[in-house]
């Protein structure tokens, strides 16, 4: 792979003075992406799915065939499986409320890991309110790797749903699904996955990885911000009542009653975001095109790079496990006496772009702080994707190893 000619796809990136590290919070946009958007609003800018006028039907034209191409990319047979929602959070919130809510009874429980995204455990801490279940944490070890152990212990025949992570947005691990879906499906449970950082780097097939739902972001999959995706079983979409209501999601209305529209229809209630969807169709093709084995690779060359030269820095902690193949492109770690904002904005004067907080993951924030003695709460995390360069994780390096003297710190 040819890094600089790829970059030359995207605007943004074409200062080299600017290192983008912050890719787990989201990625940059190509050309291709960028162009897709504009040629829906140049084009064919009209309300789909209404109009029998030109633009409007080959609006909705391109609308089905984005969800075709897209549901294709997740390996998705039945179109009718996949809903376009603005971004992962919504789609948790939807199996949340349309699923777990009719679904979920008193003394049931639902497992989650102890490293999800606050958009993978509030939905679920609602749910176990409302309903009267109990909410349980699957626990890792000093690397992120939850054990089979924990599987066994924490999965059982009271569990409802199991809500998990594809990859860690804080470690970069990727987490056991398959083995997960096949404990809570033996006890007569779903699993949910969150995707909104296993799509960005892995090859992801919704059937192998055996998810009962499955959702997904676009911005942090080079598409445009306000797109994502659920995937769904069609059985228990069906089952489901619509989380929002309103125009295009009904069959028919009357003073007093509604019948729902066919799926995926149902749960997309009023003017779609076609403009999106179509850079969506872009984004997944782009990443199609230069293939996932090719972009693991280079976020492993430039990981390795980071991990190595970071480990070789006094008073740098990098959480996680050292071996750059489980970090999915995310670095994280701290500097003894440095507040993580602190490490953020000293190297943006570097013009150099990272993450600094809690990363919306503030139980694992806590259950880190007791299990490391970190000074903060709080971390700082470098996350790389295939359009970064060596000679960046080089640069990003020279400037980490300054930070401590730069803050007063001594070197």
């Amino acid at each position: 792979m040819n890094v600089n000619e790829i970059r030359k796809n995207f605007p943004i990136l074409s200062d080299p003075k600017y290192i983008y590290f912050d890719n787990a919070a989201t990625s940059q946009r190509p050309l291709q992406v960028i162009n897709a958007v504009r040629d829906f609003y140049e084009n064919m800018n009209a309300n789909p799915l209404r109009g029998l006028y030109e633009w409007s039907v080959k609006a909705t034209d391109a609308y089905e065939e984005a969800r075709s191409r897209v549901a294709e990319h997740f390996g998705i047979k039945d179109e009718g499986e996949l809903i376009f929602v603005r971004n992962a959070s919504e789609a948790l919130n939807l199996v949340a409320y349309s699923y777990g809510m009719e679904n979920v009874r008193e003394g049931d429980e639902i497992v989650v890991s102890i490293m999800e995204h606050h958009s993978n455990i509030l939905p679920w801490q609602m749910v176990c309110d409302k309903k009267g279940a109990t909410l349980k944490y699957l626990e890792c070890d000093d690397e992120g790797l939850i054990s089979d152990k924990e599987l066994e212990e924490k999965i059982g025949k009271k569990t409802k749903i199991v809500a998990l992570g594809q990859v860690s947005n804080v470690l970069g691990v990727s987490n056991p699904v398959k083995k997960a879906a096949a404990k809570v499906h033996a006890n007569g449970g779903i699993i949910v996955v969150d995707g909104a950082q296993g799509a960005p780097h892995q090859a992801t097939d919704v059937k192998e990885l055996d998810a009962d739902f499955y959702a997904f972001s676009g911005h942090k999959m080079l598409g445009p911000m306000g797109i994502g995706g659920l995937y769904g079983r069609r059985k228990l979409l069906e089952e489901m009542q619509p989380f929002l209501r309103g125009g295009e999601m009904i069959e028919y209305v009357t003073r007093h009653s509604a019948t729902y529209a066919e799926l995926p229809h149902k749960f997309e209630a009023g003017t779609v975001n076609a403009s999106d969807a179509n850079g969506l169709k872009a984004a997944v093709e782009f990443l199609d095109e230069l293939g996932f084995e090719t972009i693991e690779e280079q976020e492993k060359k430039i990981t390795k790079i980071l991990l190595q030269r970071m480990k070789e820095m006094d008073h740098v902690h990098v959480y996680g496990s050292s071996d750059p193949e489980k970090h999915s492109g995310i670095v994280t770690f701290n500097i003894d006496g440095c507040h993580p904002h602190d490490i953020a904005s000293v190297l943006d004067g570097e013009h150099i772009a990272v993450r600094a907080g809690h990363h919306c993951a503030q139980p694992l924030m806590e259950f880190m702080q007791e299990r490391f003695g970190m000074e903060y709460r709080a971390t700082a995390r470098a996350s790389v994707y295939f359009y970064n360069t060596e000679e960046e994780a080089q640069r990003f390096c020279d400037a980490l190893s300054k930070v401590r003297g730069w803050l007063g710190y001594g070197a």
